[in-house]
């Protein structure tokens, strides 16, 4: 979704965009050049590395160390300058209610490749490394994104809750939601962001920041999903010990209510304010635009791109039967 909405976004300026991908998740927006590499092979950037090939400036969105450190060789004599999205995943601490990019970090994973999601905060810290080690801190910028949301998020985060809440399935149009409405959560759009990280690229902008949503808390983004799609039914809430008992999941998967996180260590991993990036010029739509385009996706999803959180319709109405609704 970001890489894809930052080529547009580039385009749209008037830059010229070259994406480096197998081509294996789509076609590349109309208006871009694309080169097919595996960056898996030892040399697979070398169709845009040669001497005569010179890039004002590189966006990378990888996960795997050993790609970008073998980006960050290769680039760094022909590339000016080198922005990573990492994540809000990479500190050692969640805990904080009102935080920055002053949080301790994980250490990062040792090895070139990430096996699983379990090591993905560790992996972007050495992707990190890896950008600042190259380029050094005057030719790189490093965006540690929050949760990123809007037309085109196929995790349904950000689009679920108000489709369900436009597709009530309780009595009465009741929506079952956990009993956390002082949650800190936020959701920044894919547009806001992509747009934030061509301005930088352009600008040569340069330090390590949080690019996340307006500060906000899951009660706040409930009412926005709900003003979004009209929905005048009951929101009918169940504390954290309840929806765990009948195997409810946090944050997303299978049978999940999206946003929420009950583990006192994670809460306040929607909390970072994001100021700095704000101060850089990251401008923040409201977040029931967000919201809205994120439910417009939704409504157009093929029964083959099956949602990958919130409640099936029939989990649902057992648990608001079991809650007398």
């Amino acid at each position: 979704m970001l890489g894809r909405a930052v080529a547009e976004q580039a385009v749209a300026d008037g830059h010229d965009v070259t994406c480096v991908a197998r081509g294996v998740a789509g076609e590349v927006p109309d208006g871009v050049a694309w080169v097919r590499a595996d960056r898996d092979a030892p040399d697979g950037l070398a169709p845009v590395t040669d001497a005569t090939t010179r890039w004002n400036a590189v966006v990378d969105v990888s996960r795997q160390p050993g790609q970008v450190r073998r980006a960050v060789a290769a680039l760094e004599p022909v590339a000016e300058h080198y922005v990573f999205v990492s994540t809000g995943n990479v500190y050692a601490v969640h805990s904080g209610l009102t935080t920055d990019e002053s949080v301790p970090l994980l250490p990062p994973l040792e090895g070139d490749v990430m096996e699983d999601m379990s090591t993905y905060g560790e992996a972007k810290v050495a992707c990190e490394a890896a950008v600042l080690d190259g380029f050094g801190a005057d030719r790189s910028l490093v965006a540690r994104a929050g949760l990123i949301g809007g037309p085109g998020d196929a995790s349904g985060r950000s689009g679920w809750w108000p489709w369900r809440f436009a597709h009530p399935v309780g009595d009465g149009g009741a929506v079952l939601a956990p009993d956390d409405p002082t949650l800190p959560m936020a959701v920044i759009d894919v547009r806001d962001l992509s747009a934030w990280l061509v301005r930088c690229a352009d600008s040569r902008t340069s330090g390590t920041y949080d690019a996340v949503g307006d500060p906000d808390t899951l009660g706040g983004l409930l009412s926005a999903a709900r003003d979004v799609a009209g929905h005048t039914g009951p929101l009918v809430t169940a504390s954290a010990t309840w929806l765990a008992e009948h195997g409810v999941q946090e944050w997303m998967g299978e049978d999940s209510l999206p946003l929420w996180i009950s583990d006192s260590e994670w809460r306040g991993f929607g909390a970072h304010t994001g100021a700095a990036a704000v101060a850089a010029g990251l401008t923040r739509r409201p977040v029931t635009e967000t919201l809205r385009d994120a439910a417009a996706y939704e409504e157009t999803r093929e029964a083959t791109d099956p949602r990958r959180c919130g409640l099936s319709d029939g989990t649902e109405r057992r648990l608001l039967g079991l809650l007398g609704h």
